[in-house]
């Protein structure tokens, strides 16, 4: 068993999620629930296989070894029954970095990416910083009985109509982030359909594909059909399951020869494709049988903490409403029917609750009215928050 209760103090330590608080929001004294790596330990299991390679006095060029794809397919295929030859992944230092690799490999300056917000917004970040189009195709919002947010859906409809002869890519966040929404297969077929038709690539971020809820299995997009695979580029890594994103340890997956060859010399080319020396013992320690129990435990108390989270603003706070993600530790919240303009929004939790949530905002327009609240953290500590915000509510 494991300890999530545990508080770990993390100041001082030259962290974002608590170092960069002044720069970032103004002032430090404020519990921060926002980046988007959790205050768990992270497992015994990998800092002692770090701990074992720091023995060695060398730390020289490394080498990842024959099997070292051939642990991460089998992984993937246990985890998600996709079963994929170790000879299509290949590392990449990060998941932002791959989509800006990936753009640059395959777009010439003035095509366009489809994105849909409201999602991470450094996929637009890079886009247009790379000299590419970012063309926005809107999630649909579900409404429950009282108006709140329950999901979002694709509208696939509008993004075919928006299609023209510069769109060359698109890119897809499932597990969506910030709205939690695990995508069905049938809209991914039907996504797969469209693009492959029309020569589009889909970069499939699916880093949080670990962190799926309510025991389903998480649905690779590039496994729903022959389309799919013919597509899509897809980028997974252990970083948020195992609170590893400190030790970048992402992977690319490419079924289709054509863009593996091309984006895959890409990386070669230029030396980012060598996953650095702890990045391949974290990985390896990760994608164990002692890492399945881990990642049990982890998730079974992150549903704690969402079921938390969901269950205390219905009783204390009902004008705020919790969107329960299927995926991931990040809850988005709904706070409409405060009727508060958002910089007033982000005062109320910064300057009155002393909280640094995500200002929803940054994830598009469709973002303004939420926050986004980071839920990996001893329970205590969400407990602590959601007092403070109710604190708060006597300056409105």
């Amino acid at each position: 068993m494991y300890d999530f209760d545990e508080i770990i103090p993390r100041r001082g330590t030259r962290c974002i999620k608590y170092d960069t608080l002044q720069s970032e929001f103004g002032r430090s004294d404020l519990n921060p629930l926002w980046v988007a790596d959790m205050d768990f330990r992270t497992p015994d299991f990998i800092l002692d296989a770090l701990r074992r390679r720091l023995d060695h006095p060398v730390l020289g060029y490394p080498s990842t070894g024959d099997d070292y794809f051939e642990i991460v397919s089998k992984w993937v295929e246990d985890l998600h029954g996709w079963n994929v030859p170790a000879s299509c992944f290949r590392y990449v230092p990060g998941i932002v970095k791959g989509f800006g690799f990936a753009e640059r490999c395959f777009l010439q300056p003035g095509d366009k990416v489809i994105i849909q917000k409201p999602v991470y917004h450094p996929f637009r970040i890079v886009t247009e910083e790379s000299g590419f189009e970012a063309v926005n195709n809107s999630l649909l919002p579900v409404y429950d009985a009282d108006g709140f947010l329950e999901r979002y859906e694709m509208d696939l409809d509008r993004l075919e109509r928006q299609i023209d002869a510069r769109t060359k890519m698109m890119v897809l966040c499932n597990p969506h982030n910030p709205g939690g929404v695990c995508f069905p297969a049938e809209t991914l077929r039907r996504l797969a359909d469209i693009c492959d038709r029309h020569g589009i690539i889909v970069l499939s971020d699916e880093i949080h594909c670990e962190m799926v809820h309510g025991g389903r299995r998480h649905v690779p997009f590039a496994s729903v059909s022959e389309a799919a695979a013919h597509c899509a580029i897809t980028f997974m890594a252990p970083s948020k399951t195992f609170n590893i994103a400190g030790v970048v340890s992402a992977y690319a997956i490419i079924q289709n020869p054509a863009l593996a060859e091309k984006f895959f010399k890409y990386l070669e080319s230029n030396e980012t494709d060598y996953p650095p020396i702890f990045s391949a013992e974290a990985t390896r320690a990760a994608y164990t049988e002692a890492g399945k129990a881990w990642r049990a435990e982890m998730l079974d108390y992150v549903q704690g903490n969402i079921d938390f989270v969901d269950g205390w603003l219905r009783a204390n706070l009902p004008q705020i409403r919790a969107v329960r993600p299927q995926a991931s530790f990040l809850v988005w919240l709904d706070c409409r029917k405060l009727a508060l303009p958002q910089p007033a929004l982000v005062d109320l939790f910064v300057n009155k609750a002393r909280l640094a949530l995500n200002d929803g905002s940054v994830f598009g327009s469709e973002g303004t009215g939420f926050m986004r609240l980071n839920v990996g953290c001893p329970r205590a500590n969400l407990q602590a928050a959601l007092e403070s915000l109710a604190g708060a509510f006597n300056y409105l």
